[in-house]
């Protein structure tokens, strides 16, 4: 487990941090960039909680606690032996969660514009997040190793905060949906 008694190490003070296996690279690699960027999408997720009901705030715990797999994941170059790797199954269970909210949703006649109850608003902020994470990714995986099942489960996870997205705003009066050409 982790054991943190020293915040500041000033070991980065010199442009470099290091990675889960000791090796030491730049703060601004991709990988870094990679797993930074989870990290942002998981602080953003904290403010959904915020606003969120019961239900939706336990999803939204286990979610964070798999943000944090995800960056162990990623901070790992390669096949380390036992090391924290995510699984399939997580998202399989997003899918499910998924599944289970669409089916109390209206069809969607419209693009939904990133709006609504605050709810809503800061879970749309948080998919964008996601799926900037899950390009980061992917272009970190045309260079270097990358467990497959990363970028699934954030491809998922950008799908559920916007099918969470919805249901909020199902319960507060309903999306807000583009109007092609409406301010012309």
């Amino acid at each position: 487990m982790v054991k943190l008694d020293v915040i500041t190490t000033r070991g980065g003070d010199g442009g470099e941090t290091s990675l889960g296996d000791g090796r030491r690279v730049r703060k601004d690699a991709l990988r870094v960039e990679a797993y930074g960027t989870v990290d942002e999408a998981n602080a953003a997720i904290g403010l959904v909680r915020l606003h969120a009901d019961p239900q939706a705030d336990a999803m939204l715990a286990r979610i964070q606690n798999e943000l944090f797999d995800v960056g162990a994941d990623l901070c790992v170059p390669g096949e380390a032996g036992a090391r924290l790797r995510v699984a399939d199954t997580q998202s399989a269970r997003l899918e499910a969660e998924i599944a289970e909210m669409n089916a109390a949703l209206a069809p969607l006649r419209s693009f939904v514009l990133p709006a609504g109850c605050a709810a809503a608003a800061h879970a749309h902020l948080a998919r964008t997040v996601v799926r900037r994470a899950e390009r980061l990714v992917v272009a970190l995986a045309a260079e270097e190793e990358v467990n497959p099942a990363v970028v699934r489960y954030l491809n998922r996870l950008s799908d559920h905060l916007f099918v969470l997205s919805r249901r909020f705003n199902a319960a507060a009066g309903g999306d807000v949906l583009w109007q092609p050409g409406a301010t012309r």
